[in-house]
């Protein structure tokens, strides 16, 4: 009976260094980004950033979260075998205007240390992230001031108007 003692004090002691992760050392992004710009097709703003990541002691396929905006999303991996991952998020027009973003990324150990400050009142400014990637937003374009169909609908009215003011011009020379 002692010796199951002494092999569960000895697992219990060894299993967190076991199930402890790894950090990623000198993290390496190669990222690319894609912006909706076009409020006419969509009322929300989508940020996609997708990005390769490669670790300098060679950690793959990390569990990581996003930053965007003081809002956290799950990042997926899009593929195993390169390292690369994706990220989405999306708002109203209104909530995303024109400007620069950060999108700052954390592993897990990150995100905790950061849901933990953040549970005692701290900001997330003072985690530093794992890496972080910038995005420039040009804002939506709203389409023109004036729709293409309203102005073929005033030259129509314009023409008939003209057309018919010279007609009965010529009635009454008549």
């Amino acid at each position: 009976m002692a010796t199951n003692g002494w092999i569960i004090f000895v697992i219990t002691l060894f299993a967190p260094l076991l199930v402890a992760g790894d950090t990623c050392l000198s993290p390496s992004v190669k990222s690319k980004y894609y912006i909706t710009t076009e409020a006419a097709a969509s009322v929300d703003t989508v940020f996609i950033v997708e990005f390769q990541l490669t670790c300098k002691n060679g950690l793959k396929n990390l569990n990581l979260y996003a930053d965007i905006n003081g809002k956290f999303l799950p990042v997926t991996i899009t593929d195993d075998s390169k390292s690369q991952y994706q990220v989405s998020y999306s708002d109203e027009n209104k909530n995303l205007p024109a400007g620069n973003y950060d999108v700052r990324f954390y592993d897990e150990e990150g995100y905790s240390i950061l849901r933990k400050a953040q549970r005692s009142g701290e900001t997330n400014d003072s985690i530093k992230p794992l890496f972080t990637i910038a995005l420039n937003h040009p804002g939506v374009w709203k389409g023109p001031v004036v729709q293409s169909e309203f102005i073929a609908a005033v030259v129509a009215i314009l023409v008939w108007y003209v057309a018919y003011s010279a007609k009965s011009q010529l009635q009454s020379d008549k």
